[in-house]
């Protein structure tokens, strides 16, 4: 039986950050404070109040720290408001890090993708430089790091996603500044024994942004669908928090690497159809599917944090509904149909 729709904005927040057994279980295992780095992006709120949740729950008492620039006062309030102390930094200044409080549990969620064109000396700088400071700074922390399914480059459909162990082949500026991350972070855990886990995700949804959302506002819309890039992978962000705690259990000085994916490979003209019968639109698709795209294999994560709590036919129906319904969005389209690596 699937989950009843979602109707406001404070339901959707609860929801995105309703802990996991398994987030609730690794928190009770975790020894100290809890600090996300970034917390002001898309995912950084639920997640910081998901520690939160899973802490109380597990009868442990910490504090959850979100650090953030906080360019929008309003998330800072509401972390705030939910018992998360929020403190502004600019991650880019040395002198800003190095004033932060230690703290022994670090996610780091930083990242520079969409206006990477024109703009590429700023996103390798937040890429790579800003994740050496932050692990000089934190040498003495365990630290969970997000990175993307990007680093791969496109992966044959026939090949069912890209796994863990597979060449990297990043296109593109962002792609390959988000290896020069990875390295950063393989490079100071090696150095300096820093217990780390690197998530490569792809791609975080939810009903206010995402791949399914982008294509069910097009659907929405009447408006055409290509489906060159045809195939792609979408995991609740909820389940991408609670998949996120979930690793601090699995930190290594030679990170451990893990896919945030979805399990399923969903075909863009498929979930296009589907739309259509949910929102009782009629679907225009131009194109042919290429015979690779940006796809990766949730086999191990789903090995070590248990499968996804939330199907994509569930995401599907909840974001038909809010769609109906005139939720919110955030505006953000994904570009994931952007096949040269131009962001």
């Amino acid at each position: 039986m699937g989950h009843p729709p979602i109707g406001t904005v404070e339901e959707l927040e609860e929801r995105l950050s309703d802990p996991s057994p398994g987030a609730i279980e690794a928190l009770g295992r975790l020894d100290g404070d809890l600090m996300v780095l970034g917390v002001g992006g898309k995912m950084g709120p639920s997640l910081a109040r998901m520690a939160l949740r899973a802490s109380e729950m597990a009868g442990k008492s910490r504090r959850i720290i979100g650090v953030s620039r906080f360019t929008v006062a309003a998330t800072a309030d509401s972390l705030r408001a939910w018992g998360i102390k929020a403190l502004a930094c600019d991650l880019l200044e040395p002198d800003e890090v190095a004033g932060l409080p230690d703290v022994p549990n670090v996610v780091l969620m930083t990242g520079r993708k969409f206006g990477t064109s024109g703009q590429e000396h700023l996103t390798w700088a937040t890429n790579t430089h800003l994740t050496a400071l932050v692990c000089q700074k934190y040498r003495h922390s365990r630290i969970v790091a997000f990175s993307t399914g990007n680093v791969y480059g496109l992966s044959p459909i026939s090949h069912g996603g890209s796994t863990e162990t597979d060449a990297l082949s990043p296109v593109g500026e962002y792609s390959i500044a988000a290896l020069g991350r990875e390295r950063m972070l393989e490079y100071f855990g090696r150095a300096c024994s820093i217990p780390m886990a690197v998530l490569r995700l792809n791609y975080a949804t939810e009903l206010r942004y995402g791949v399914l959302l982008d294509l069910a506002r097009k659907v929405w819309a009447e408006e055409p669908i290509d489906v060159t890039m045809g195939y792609f992978n979408a995991i609740w962000q909820g389940d991408a928090n609670a998949m996120a705690l979930q690793a601090f259990d699995h930190v290594a000085t030679q990170p451990t690497v893990v896919n945030l994916a979805g399990p399923e490979i969903l075909r863009v003209r498929v979930v296009a159809e589907h739309f259509g019968r949910l929102l009782g639109r009629r679907v225009v698709v131009t194109g042919t599917e290429a015979a690779d795209a940006y796809l990766s294999n949730a086999q191990r994560s789903v090995a070590l944090f248990g499968p996804p709590r939330v199907s994509a036919q569930q995401l599907m129906e909840w974001i038909a509904a809010w769609i109906r319904a005139g939720g919110v969005c955030l505006g953000k389209p994904t570009h994931f149909e952007v096949r040269n690596g131009r962001f």
